[in-house]
């Protein structure tokens, strides 16, 4: 009998939430599209493989299309602006604000290696098995994201993104 993928889904659930979270910025969106990622779920779960990674990786993957679909209906990227209007302390708000425009000032990939790993809670190996890379490469990449992260909140970076050029070797 297959391994069925959604056992024990409120950690689940949780984590795939904060992934969401991390990747849309809005409360009422994010819990929309964990709900989506759900019923996808239950509605192709028997297409879960889990001689290829974890329940939690086949969810992701899940929610990285919903989150594409969701921004395709959307026209554009979301806003932060729901994350102050949760109930915390105006400091608390301003300062998740200020972490929101610096994650959007990151370049997508590291965007994304920020939410997998933060939102999602996922290791390094977890996150190289789910984009196809080495387990050294996602650390490498992590760290310097999380350095231009920290140069973006400490100001010493312009929000922009930067355009990085890649040498081709061959």
């Amino acid at each position: 009998m297959p391994t069925d993928p959604l056992h024990r889904p409120k950690p689940l659930i949780d984590r795939v939430y904060a992934y969401v979270a991390y990747r849309v910025h809005s409360r009422t969106d994010s819990e929309d599209i964990t709900s989506e990622v759900f019923e996808r779920a239950l509605r192709y779960r028997s297409s879960y493989d889990a001689s290829r990674g974890e329940p939690l990786a086949w969810l992701i993957g899940i929610a990285r299309r919903c989150i594409d679909d969701w921004r395709r209906q959307q026209g554009a990227h979301a806003s932060v602006d729901e994350w102050a209007d949760s109930g915390d302390h105006a400091a608390s708000a301003i300062e998740r604000l200020a972490i929101a425009d610096a994650i959007g000032a990151l370049d997508p990939r590291e965007r994304e290696l920020i939410a997998l790993r933060y939102g999602a809670d996922l290791s390094s190996r977890q996150i190289a098995q789910l984009l196809e890379m080495q387990t050294n490469a996602v650390d490498v990449a992590l760290h310097r994201a999380r350095g231009r992260l920290k140069d973006l909140l400490a100001g010493d970076e312009p929000a922009q993104p930067v355009r990085r050029l890649r040498s081709e070797s061959g």
